[in-house]
C-alpha cells in the first residue's frame, strides 16, 4: 500500500466466506447500489468456467506467469486454493483507492488473512452460511463438482468458518437482500469514523 493521505482514499474491504456461501451474488447486489464501490478483478491459474470473461472476473494466468508476478512482490496476496493459485494486483487496487473509490477483495480465507494482517484499517467481512446443510445443499444446487469434492469442500468450510474470528464483521446468508443491505450498513459507519473524516472536518473549520 502506498502512502496517501488515508482521509482521502477509499476504503480497502475484504469479503471472505466458504465456497458455495453466495459472495457473488452477494455482491451483485451490493455493487449495484453504491457508485463508488469497486470490485477487484484477481489473477488466477484457474480455467475459465463457462460465462466467465477474461479482465471482468478474473485475469486468468498460467502458473509460472503468476509465480514470476507474485515474485516481484506486485500482489498485495496471494494464496493456493483447491490446486490454483489466486492473488490480488497491487497496482490496479491502490490507483482505485487514490481516486477515493472503495475496493471489495472478493478472496479466500488464506488470502484475507494476508491483507488483515498487512493492513491495518481493512474492513474485513466473513460471510457465513445458515447452516452446514444448507451449504452442502447449495453446493449441490450449483452442479459444479462432484459429491466427494463437495464433501472436500464443507469441511474446509468448517476450517474456514473456525477462523472467521479474525475478521472484524460477520454476517450470515440467509437471504441475499438482507446480507446485501447489512455490508453496505458495514460499509457506511466506516466510511464515517474520525479518520476518514478528518479532512471534511478541516474544510469546515477553514470557513469559519
Amino acid at each position: 500500500m502506498d502512502s496517501t493521505d488515508d482521509s482521502k482514499k477509499g476504503l480497502l474491504i475484504v469479503i471472505s466466506g466458504s465456497s458455495g456461501v453466495g459472495k457473488g451474488s452477494i455482491l451483485k447486489k451490493v455493487l449495484g447500489r453504491r457508485k463508488n464501490l469497486k470490485l477487484s478483478v484477481s489473477y488466477t491459474t484457474r480455467k475459465p468456467r463457462e460465462g466467465e470473461v477474461e479482465s471482468k472476473d478474473y485475469h486468468f494466468l498460467d502458473e509460472s506467469e503468476f509465480l514470476e508476478i507474485a515474485s516481484k512482490g506486485e500482489m498485495l496476496e496471494y494464496a493456493k486454493y483447491c490446486g490454483n493459485y489466486y492473488g490480488t494486483p497491487l497496482k490496479a487496487l491502490n490507483e482505485e483507492l487514490n481516486k477515493g473509490n472503495n475496493v471489495i477483495l472478493e478472496i479466500e480465507v488464506q488470502g484475507g488473512e494476508q491483507v488483515i494482517n498487512k493492513v491495518e484499517d481493512v474492513v474485513s467481512i466473513f460471510v457465513l452460511p445458515p447452516s452446514l446443510k444448507e451449504l452442502a445443499k447449495r453446493l449441490s444446487k450449483r452442479a459444479l463438482d462432484s459429491e466427494e469434492v463437495i464433501s472436500k469442500r464443507i469441511a474446509k468450510s468448517i476450517q474456514e468458518i473456525n477462523l472467521s474470528k479474525r475478521y472484524k464483521y460477520v454476517v450470515i446468508n440467509e437471504y441475499i437482500d438482507e446480507c446485501a443491505s447489512q455490508i453496505l450498513k458495514i460499509i457506511d459507519a466506516e466510511t464515517l469514523k474520525f479518520p476518514r473524516m478528518k479532512s471534511k472536518i478541516e474544510e469546515i473549520l477553514k470557513d469559519e
